[in-house]
């Protein structure tokens, strides 16, 4: 008997959800079979959907990836800041999140590279959707704000979670998350809101030294 459409989509979003637990808290090396455990459901089953574990990493990914991407979106668009301080209120809903990320780049390789390109494309995107909002002021080299801004996110994460992490190996990635948001999330807003330099005098001597290529 053939599965209804949307008991099929439904398991597959169960079996992608568990793996992005699965790995997050046990790292790639966890098999098929674990993620199946976790999801509830049969390893033949998780390669029917996914065909196999990259494939299913590969859906991890854009998944992850797409879920940021909204939320930043819908946050630096809104009129206010009430989309801001509901989604602060729940952070630690995106733990498995966080948790699969730092996993992914721990483990390095072709794969996380990829993923960082994308992760930039996805910062690139919800930045001009602000711009065109008039919420975020238009910048000189969209691609490299955007590099910078995941460079620095991803960074200050990586270091926070390995600075708590237990001499087990093991850490709290909901609780981490949350003092790190408590700790750097006023310093933050204000640098954005107010930034930092008086006056433009290191931009205008860097632009007018900098390679053409380094030019806006």
């Amino acid at each position: 008997m053939a599965v209804p459409a949307d008991r099929d989509l439904n398991t597959r979003a169960r079996i992608r959800d568990a793996a992005i637990r699965v790995f997050g808290a046990q790292g790639f090396d966890a098999g098929v079979r674990a993620v199946a455990t976790a999801a509830g459901v049969s390893p033949g089953l998780v390669n029917h959907h996914f065909g196999s574990k990259q494939g299913l990493r590969s859906v991890c990914d854009e998944h992850v990836l797409a879920v940021i991407v909204a939320e930043k979106r819908d946050v630096l668009t809104a009129s206010g800041p009430a989309r801001m301080l509901a989604s602060l209120g729940e952070i630690e809903r995106y733990a498995p999140l966080v948790a699969y990320l730092v996993r992914s780049f721990q483990a390095g390789g072709d794969l996380a590279a990829a993923l960082f390109e994308h992760m930039v494309a996805g910062v690139e995107s919800y930045l001009e959707a602000a711009v065109v909002e008039g919420r975020i002021r238009p910048s000189r080299t969209p691609s490299a704000r955007a590099r910078y801004l995941a460079m620095n996110s991803l960074g200050s994460t990586l270091l926070y979670l390995q600075m708590h992490t237990a001499p087990d190996g093991s850490v709290d990635v909901a609780s981490a998350i949350r003092e790190m948001t408590a700790e750097i999330m006023l310093p933050a807003l204000e640098l954005y809101t107010d930034g930092l330099f008086t006056d433009s005098t290191l931009l205008d001597g860097y632009t007018h030294h900098a390679p053409p290529e380094e030019r806006a």
